[in-house]
C-alpha cells in the first residue's frame, strides 16, 4: 500500500472518496488527506471537497489504488458541484417515484418488501 498515491474508497451508504491514504490499522480505519467526495450521476461526475477524512472499518466496501494513466481515458464528463448535486437530487427523486409505484403494485396483489434500511443491524 502506498502513501504517496492516491486512492479511492467506497463506503457501504455508496458514497465514493477519493484522496491521500495517511494511515490505516488492523480494522481497516482509514486516514484520508486532500479529500474529495466523488458523485456520479449518468455520465457526468463532480468532486466535493472534503479534506482530511476519517473512515471506520465497518463502512469499507471497496479500497484501490487509482493508476494515473488510466485517468486520461475518462468517459465521464466533470461538472460543478451545483449541477451535480441537482441532477443527484432528481435522480434520487426518479429512485423513489419508481420505488413507491412497485410497493404499490406489489401491495395490490397481496405482497411486500421490508424496506433495506430495517434490516440493518447496525
Amino acid at each position: 500500500c502506498s502513501f504517496l498515491e492516491k486512492h479511492l474508497v467506497l463506503l457501504r451508504d455508496g458514497r465514493t472518496l477519493i484522496g491521500f491514504l495517511r494511515s490505516i490499522d488492523q480494522f481497516a480505519n482509514l486516514v484520508f488527506h486532500q479529500t474529495v467526495e466523488r458523485i456520479h450521476v449518468c455520465k457526468k461526475f463532480g468532486d466535493i471537497p472534503r479534506g482530511i477524512f476519517i473512515v471506520r472499518g465497518e463502512n469499507v466496501v471497496l479500497l484501490g489504488e487509482i493508476d494515473i494513466d488510466k485517468l486520461c481515458d475518462n468517459v465521464l464528463q466533470q461538472v460543478s458541484i451545483e449541477e451535480i448535486l441537482e441532477e443527484q437530487r432528481l435522480q434520487q427523486q426518479a429512485k423513489q417515484k419508481t420505488e413507491k409505484a412497485k410497493v404499490t403494485a406489489l401491495k395490490d396483489r397481496g405482497l411486500s418488501i421490508p424496506k433495506a434500511d430495517h434490516l440493518d443491524e447496525y
